[in-house]
């Protein structure tokens, strides 16, 4: 069969549309890139890892790495239970739970983060009851993770919902007339079907979950050394002008949203042979 272009463009067209493209993802793109890794590295390997081994940028990295690696794990279980809740049932308040599953897609941020300090605060519903006994969450550990898993946790469960709505209940039905029970019927016939999925939602969740800014700014109240994460700590760099050591300290962000878009590569190039296979 002879193959057909699917456009009718000229070869002037297409090259002018192509050279647009690169232009503007150049840019947009690769030419910010450079910059953060060149001014990082613009006074040296010395000033680099000096930026990087200051005990408030350790904190900052450390603190980070917690509230991703809580945060990450709880999105990803509520991502599995919504998406098997949402496809392989069908209930009342259906459409209402898919709504408040894309909530924080239409919440700025910084919004979000207001409405956990009107809650938690000192003079917030709860603050009171929180001093009496002693407890913070506000400019604390705890309401940096609340912060974070409210504007990561839509990412496991809109990257399974679709996919687990097109590959249907066909398979987990005959599970099912077997004998299979429901952990079985999980862990050997739908957890397979959906792994890079999965995989693929819980990339972009922890990639957004390190660089929050907005929602935890508001409830960390930029304490150094103690509730600023990486983010946060680069704002206070470029604000005292030390613009090195924030780019030294931008690198690492930098090189996340590097590995997450090879890792993103690899996952869409295995699930399309495995879609291949399946087909």
């Amino acid at each position: 069969m002879a193959y057909r272009p699917v456009t009718t463009e000229s070869a002037p067209v297409r090259i002018l549309l192509i050279t647009a493209a690169v232009i503007v993802l150049s840019l947009f793109l690769l030419l910010p890139l450079f910059a953060v890794f060149a001014e990082a590295f613009r006074k040296g390997w010395e000033v680099f890892l000096a930026s990087l081994h200051e005990d408030a940028a350790l904190s900052a990295i450390k603190l980070t790495l917690l509230a991703a690696g809580i945060s990450v794990p709880l999105n990803t279980l509520f991502g599995l239970s919504a998406a098997w809740l949402v496809t392989k049932f069908r209930f009342k308040g259906r459409a209402f739970l898919l709504s408040l599953i894309d909530l924080p897609f239409a919440v700025s941020p910084v919004i979000a983060g207001l409405v956990w300090v009107m809650l938690f605060g000192a003079k917030g519903w709860f603050g009171p009851l929180l001093a009496e006994h002693d407890i913070k969450i506000i400019f604390a550990l705890p309401g940096i993770i609340i912060a974070t898993v409210f504007v990561t946790f839509p990412f496991v469960a809109r990257e399974l919902i679709p996919l687990m709505e097109s590959q249907g209940s066909d398979q987990e039905e005959a599970a099912v007339t077997l004998g299979a029970n429901g952990w079985q019927i999980f862990r050997r016939v739908t957890l397979p079907n959906i792994k890079w999925g999965l995989f693929y939602g819980i990339l972009l969740c922890n990639a957004r979950a390190m660089g929050e800014f907005g929602a935890v700014s508001v409830v960390s109240g930029h304490i150094r050394g103690k509730t600023n994460t990486l983010p946060l700590h680069i704002e206070v760099l470029y604000n005292e002008y030390q613009f090195s050591a924030a780019f030294a300290c931008a690198t690492l962000l930098a090189f996340l949203a590097l590995v997450t878009l090879g890792m993103k590569s690899v996952v869409e190039h295995f699930s399309g042979h495995s879609a291949s296979g399946h087909k």
